[in-house]
């Protein structure tokens, strides 16, 4: 094999991925490494930076290994992370202060309560899309400040660098302390409107500007890699984004209106709503797609909590099914879920509903209830839930959808997808590369270097796998939507 590769680092919650794409956009090899999760007290979660580096170190060799090529190969390299993740370092030492604050940590829930009962959250909504929650990173910069010994002192000074896990891992590969967008936009720090961090949300928060990276692009050169070890010196850095929005753009949704589904242990939903910021008044989020050539694309953004979740309880908690896989074949044998109605509420609700203290619900059982019944629908509940994010989007917007494309473990079921489809009206479409988050940082590097020359021609080089066109029937639909919304009521 020769010709160019283009690796992308997709440092996730559990592990990192490293890919290697060539130019015709195909993955020619993938390895993934997984690391540890710590939790030092309930409702605490953090991970070592070493412990995140080490893995990069393994899955990039052992990509590398598996595709028979040496990282003398590479021209590009994009990172895609973790978005909310942050941590400080030492600017001299590069050493962590403490270990970084994960996305699922909920030690800042009581300040978050506090800035609610001061008045502030209407003002953080309008400036960052976002909602006052432990989820984003500037409270837990905030924590970090005020908890670990003199590190306020020394990140006004200009001592201390923070950053999300996008800027980190390009600081240890290129020394070059940066940013995109999208990963700003998590923060609470970032304001939509000017794409600039904000003194105003800086003073409440209690975050010192002289920490924070610059805020490039999400397609350029931020620096090349220097004293890595594992790879040469002088190789590009230069696409940066947050996992999400990554996969969004490597399903290559580059218009207003298209829109991704990803469906993994929960499901997030984004659909690309162009050139400006869209408010919404149905619960999304409102948040940076992208920015690429100067221009900055939007989205809106919901999530579903419990997704493959719900089939891992049904494999776990009940022992109905001995692997997830399974899942499809029980669902088939019946021809509907005889009146029985799961909603898979198990930590809480996500969007558009946004009711931490809902839990799960199953109504309708019946003495000719079966296991089969419940499989499918456990499939309708995780359906039925991203079919009310994406009708509250569509109603954000202002304008209908025209497809779905989805990724992620639970849409290589033909029978979800399908059921996806029926309820939306719409088409569910698979492409033929699954891995779209890391793809969406590979391609943005490659934009920045010449690999590709513009999106035109990413958008041609996808390609579908399957497309899953709607027949349900509407009057089952519509009851199957009315059972939901009364189940919804009592979860």
């Amino acid at each position: 094999m020769t010709g160019r590769l283009v690796l992308a680092i997709d440092q996730g919650t559990t592990g990192s991925t490293a890919l290697l794409i060539d130019d015709a956009i195909r993955v020619v090899a993938r390895c993934n490494v997984e690391f540890k999760n710590h939790y030092p007290q309930p409702g605490q979660v953090e991970h070592d930076p070493a412990e995140i580096w080490a893995s990069i170190e393994a899955a990039v060799t052992g990509a590398l290994a598996a595709a028979g090529r040496n990282a003398a190969d590479i021209s590009a390299i994009g990172v895609t992370n973790q978005r909310e993740t942050c941590l400080f370092w030492d600017r001299k030492t590069g050493e962590p202060i403490h270990r970084a604050l994960v996305w699922q940590d909920r030690r800042t829930a009581n300040f978050c309560r506090e800035l609610k009962e001061g008045g502030h959250e209407a003002f953080v909504r309008r400036a960052t899309g976002l909602v006052l929650d432990p989820y984003f990173s500037g409270t837990k910069a905030r924590w970090l400040l005020d908890n670990v010994p003199g590190a306020r002192a020394r990140a006004t000074v200009g001592e201390l660098a923070f950053g999300t896990i996008d800027t980190y891992v390009t600081w240890r590969l290129t020394g070059e302390h940066v940013t995109d967008p999208s990963n700003a936009s998590r923060t609470l720090l970032f304001d939509l409107n000017t794409l600039a961090w904000s003194d105003d949300l800086l003073e409440l928060l209690r975050v010192p500007r002289a920490a924070l990276p610059r805020v490039g692009s999400s397609s350029e050169v931020y620096g090349r890699t220097r004293g890595v070890g594992f790879l040469p010196d002088g190789i590009p850095v230069a696409g940066l984004i947050g996992d999400q929005q990554g996969a969004l753009f490597g399903q290559a949704c580059f218009d207003r209106g298209m829109a991704k589904c990803t469906y993994g242990t929960g499901a997030f939903i984004l659909l690309n709503t162009g050139s400006t910021p869209t408010p919404s008044t149905r619960g999304m989020l409102t948040t940076v797609g992208w920015t690429v050539g100067g221009q900055t694309t939007y989205a809106l953004e919901g999530s579903v909590f419990i997704a493959g979740a719900a089939v891992q309880w049904l494999r776990d908690g009940l022992g109905i099914i001995e692997k997830s896989s399974d899942i499809e074949a029980l669902a088939a044998s019946v021809p509907d879920s005889g009146g029985v109605v799961f909603v898979p509420a198990l930590t809480g609700l996500g969007a558009p509903y946004w009711n931490p203290d809902a839990r799960g619900i199953v109504t309708g059982i019946t003495r000719g209830t079966t296991k089969a019944h419940l499989a499918r629908a456990a499939l309708d509940g995780i359906a039925l839930s991203i079919d009310d994010v994406l009708r509250a989007m569509s109603g954000d917007l202002g304008d209908p959808l025209r497809e779905l494309r989805v990724d992620g473990g639970a849409a290589a079921n033909d029978l979800l997808m399908q059921r996806q489809a029926d309820l939306l009206g719409i088409s569910t479409v698979r492409p033929t590369v699954l891995e779209t988050t890391g793809l969406g940082s590979g391609l943005l590097a490659g934009l920045a270097t010449g690999v590709w020359s513009s999106l035109d021609e990413i958008r041609a080089a996808w390609k579908e796998e399957r497309r899953f066109s709607p027949h349900g029937d509407v009057q089952e639909i519509s009851s199957t939507r009315a059972a939901w919304k009364t189940a919804i009521g009592k979860a």
